[in-house]
């Protein structure tokens, strides 16, 4: 245990001493809010306020204000899953530091486990993913509050952060398994680029999952990506969700929840927030295992 504590502490704090790799982690978090501010938000804005005005007796300039608060909740929401991908890749950057300098091989040959190698590597990546999902969901409840959405309860703050663990130690798992095949920080930088421009399409951030083709959201429904998004938002765009559609007609509350992938389907069946955290910590596990399998097969390739 203390040489797991010891290699999981080392792991965690040359991510945070290396102030690039902690901000690049951050980029696409960057990137999305641009893109929304600028561009996809209005878009969606303007199609549910339409859609509202399509009833009697509306006040459009606060159906468009809650419509603007339901957009930015619905981003923010996508932003922590993503946020958990990334900077658990860019955690695990020490690993790859550790082969290119030849480290790798000197912490292999001491008297640790590899399973204790392993764990210790994913556990730093989940550990810092962690610390800035909770940092992201506090700047984001506070702006929330301040643009007039209701503060989270203390059951959603504890649902909250166990989607923030799950999501974290998944993506930690997912990355160093991606790590296990790559031996240089170019690829590994490289790699980090094709992450972080598929993720937002994965996750629906950029276009909403009822705006895909039946074919691409089968897939989507395969990865741990969309089920973490569709979790963050079920809780975080509740309260809004309430506000807007009050007096409205059922179906289309149950419509837009959808078409904005609040309310997610897969396979047939209605997939429920608990259902969501299942999936992704199996996802986690399944993941962890192979992740081990191959770190092992890949030395015994290299001997």
């Amino acid at each position: 245990m203390t040489q797991f504590m010891y290699l999981t502490k080392r792991n965690l704090l040359l991510y945070f001493r290396d102030r690039g790799a902690v901000f690049f982690s951050m980029l696409s978090m960057l990137i999305i809010i641009a893109l929304m501010l600028f561009f996809l938000g209005d878009m969606h804005v303007d199609g549910i306020t339409d859609m509202l005005e399509k009833l009697p007796n509306r006040d459009t300039a606060a159906d468009k204000t809650n419509a603007e608060l339901f957009m930015t909740a619905w981003t923010l929401a996508g932003i922590i899953p993503i946020n958990a991908a990334m900077v658990a890749l860019a955690a695990l950057s020490p690993l790859i530091k550790d082969r290119a300098t030849g480290k790798a091989g000197a912490i292999c040959t001491s008297p640790v486990s590899r399973f204790t190698i392993t764990m210790s590597y994913i556990t730093a990546a989940c550990l810092a993913s962690v610390m800035i999902c909770t940092v992201t969901l506090t700047i984001s409840e506070i702006y929330l509050c301040r643009k007039g959405l209701p503060a989270f309860t203390l059951s959603e703050h504890v649902q909250l952060f166990g989607m923030i663990l799950a999501n974290s130690f998944t993506y930690s798992a997912i990355m160093y398994l991606c790590a296990a095949f790559v031996s240089s920080e170019g690829a590994w930088s490289g790699l980090g680029t094709v992450i972080g421009t598929m993720i937002g399409f994965l996750g629906g951030i950029y276009l909403p999952v009822g705006n895909l083709s039946d074919g691409l959201a089968g897939f989507l429904s395969c990865t741990p990506v969309i089920y973490g998004t569709v979790m963050f938002r079920s809780v975080m765009t509740n309260h809004i969700t309430d506000t807007i559609f009050a007096d409205t007609p059922a179906q289309m509350l149950e419509k837009t929840k959808s078409i904005m992938g609040i309310d997610y389907s897969a396979f047939g069946s209605s997939i429920s927030v608990q259902s969501c955290v299942m999936i992704v910590v199996g996802f986690g596990l399944v993941f962890t295992l192979i992740g081990a399998c191959a770190t092992v097969l890949k030395q015994q390739k290299d001997r």
